[in-house]
Order: C-alpha cells, then sequence, then structure tokens
C-alpha cells in the first residue's frame, strides 16, 4: 500500500480529490509555521528548566520531572513587577494621546480644503521617517532645558503606598519626582507617534461617504460635531490599528527610555530597561531572562488578543 492510499484510510478522505499543489501549498505553510515559532518554543522550554536541567539538554527540548520548574517566572515577576507598571503608565496614555491626535488631525486633512494642506501632509510623511537616532541629543537637550522634574514637583512630591496586584504580587505606586521621566517619555512617543497615526486615519477617512458628511453639514451639525457623531463612531476599526500598533511600539521601546530616564534602573524603569537587571554578571541564568521575556510581553499579547478582529477589520478596510 502506498504512502497516498495510508493517508487515505488514516484520515478517511478520497485522494483523488487531493490536489497535489494545494497539499504542497498547505505543508510549506506548516513548515514555516514550525520554523518561526521554533524560537517561541525554545524560549518556553528554557523558562520551565532548572540551571542544571538547561546544561545537560537542549534548548528545544522538553524539561523532564525533575528538571521542570516555575522558580524562573517567579523571580521575573518579582524583578519586573514595577517597571512593568511603569511601562503601562506610559503606553497608555501615549498611545492613545497619539491616536487622538492623529485621528483629529487626519479629520481636518480630509474633509477641509484650505492653503496649505499638502506641504502639512507632506511634514506628517517627512516624520514617519525620521529615525530615532537623529532626534536622541536634540531630545535630551530638550528635558534637559524643560525640566519636568521641577515642573511637576509639586504634583509628583506626594505619597508612597503599596497595593496588592493580581499576578504582579505587591507593588509600590509612588508618585514621586522620578516620575517626571516618564511623563517626558509619555510627551515624546506621543509627538513620534503622530505622523504614523495621522496618515492611517486619513487614508481610512479618505474612503467615508462624502454625501453622508455633507447631508450632516446641511442639516446644520458643526464640524466637531460631525466628527464626534459620525466620523468618530465609524473609526473604531482604524483606532484598534493605531492603538495596537501604537501600544507595541512604545512597551517594546528601549532606545528613547535609555536616554530620557537618567536613574538607568532606578525607580522610574520601564520593562525594556528593567529586563537587563535578569542578566547576570559571570553566571548567565537563562531560564529567567526567559521567562523574564515572556512575562514583558504578555501585554502586547493581550492587547493582540482582545483587539484582534477590530485590527483585522481596520487593516482590511483601510489600509
Amino acid at each position: 500500500m502506498s504512502v497516498r492510499d495510508r493517508f487515505a484510510d488514516r484520515f478517511d478522505v478520497d485522494t483523488d480529490d487531493l490536489d497535489p499543489v494545494r497539499v504542497a501549498l498547505y505543508a510549506t505553510l506548516v513548515g514555516l509555521v514550525l520554523f518561526y515559532l521554533s524560537p517561541l518554543e525554545s524560549g518556553l522550554m528554557t523558562a520551565l528548566k532548572t540551571e542544571a536541567e538547561f546544561a545537560t539538554s537542549p534548548p528545544f527540548v522538553p524539561p523532564t520531572a525533575d528538571g521542570f520548574t516555575l522558580e524562573p517566572f517567579g523571580v521575573a515577576l518579582d524583578t519586573l513587577s514595577s517597571a512593568i507598571l511603569n511601562s503601562i503608565m506610559l503606553a497608555v496614555p501615549a498611545t492613545i494621546i497619539s491616536a487622538f491626535a492623529g485621528s483629529l488631525a487626519a479629520y481636518g486633512l480630509t474633509n477641509f480644503e484650505w492653503r496649505g494642506q499638502l506641504g502639512i501632509v507632506g511634514l506628517f510623511i517627512a516624520g514617519i521617517f525620521i529615525p530615532y537616532q537623529a532626534v536622541l541629543i536634540p531630545l535630551s537637550r530638550l528635558w534637559a532645558i524643560v525640566n519636568t522634574k521641577e515642573l511637576l514637583a509639586p504634583v509628583l512630591d506626594i505619597t508612597v503606598f503599596s497595593t496588592q496586584v493580581p499576578v504582579l504580587g505587591t507593588v509600590e505606586l509612588a508618585t514621586h519626582p522620578h516620575y517626571a521621566s516618564i511623563v517626558n517619555l509619555i510627551i515624546t512617543h506621543a509627538a513620534y507617534g503622530i505622523p504614523i497615526t495621522t496618515l492611517l486615519f486619513r487614508s481610512y477617512y479618505k474612503k467615508l461617504s462624502s454625501e453622508m458628511l455633507e447631508a450632516a453639514r446641511l442639516d446644520g451639525a458643526s464640524a466637531f460635531t460631525v466628527y464626534r457623531r459620525i466620523v468618530l463612531p465609524l473609526s473604531v476599526p482604524m483606532f484598534a490599528v493605531t492603538l495596537i500598533y501604537q501600544f507595541t511600539q512604545i512597551w517594546n521601546d528601549l532606545l528613547f527610555a535609555l536616554i530620557i530616564i537618567p536613574s538607568g534602573s532606578g525607580p522610574a524603569a520601564v520593562a525594556t530597561i528593567a529586563l537587563n537587571e535578569l542578566t547576570g554578571g559571570i553566571i548567565q541564568t537563562f531560564n529567567t531572562q526567559m521567562a523574564g521575556a515572556f512575562v514583558a510581553a504578555l501585554p502586547t499579547l493581550l492587547v493582540y488578543v482582545l483587539f484582534g478582529d477590530k485590527f483585522a477589520e481596520g487593516v482590511a478596510g483601510g489600509t
């Protein structure tokens, strides 16, 4: 019996209906999925092993009963809990600000005609292609001159307290002057994200029905009312795209954080900086480092899971 006949008998399919090209395509796709997921599998297996088990087995091999442990995840949570909270304090407002600012800018660029409009669009396009490295020195000089810590000291220098947070454990929530660096990061990422969010919303708004918007204006609706009552509700899919994109970019950023947070791994450190604390000196604890990487990546994964359907709808409809 041939391999094809065995396959037909095992899975109860008619081999005459099988398209060899389609079978080869799906086999290739499955192979690519396994290839791209293999680093994640190796990292997860490493995070579940003791140091002794990791030293005596390949990274991709599952741990034995004696070599299985969840201790690396506990160490990673203890190390990253405060930094994850800082990253949430940074990423959430910066993402929301850049998304709404981009939406408003795109609304003005698509629904009104005014002199210099194309030039402004060109500036937004140019803003997307400015690399981070090109603005590091001006950025550090700017925040050294502005000195947000002194400006916000009356607001930020108040009581420090602790609370129990699910999964993260005890987390110290402190309105401390060091958190002025978080404010600087919020403003920086929000400003840097406005060009890309504006162009994404602009491409989406250009496909909206102009007759519908014109009818609202003829009924006496102001520009802001048209935006609030018509454009904004229709923008939910594109908001999902921009929020997921911006949240991922801001959460994973390390370069701006290293420049703007002067204390490094101090109380204002974000998750990407705190990951460095899991790196040992002479002895490398790879299982703890892999566990920390998974813990730090969990918020972005949750965002994709929660808003994935809207993300796909926005990408298909607006870009």
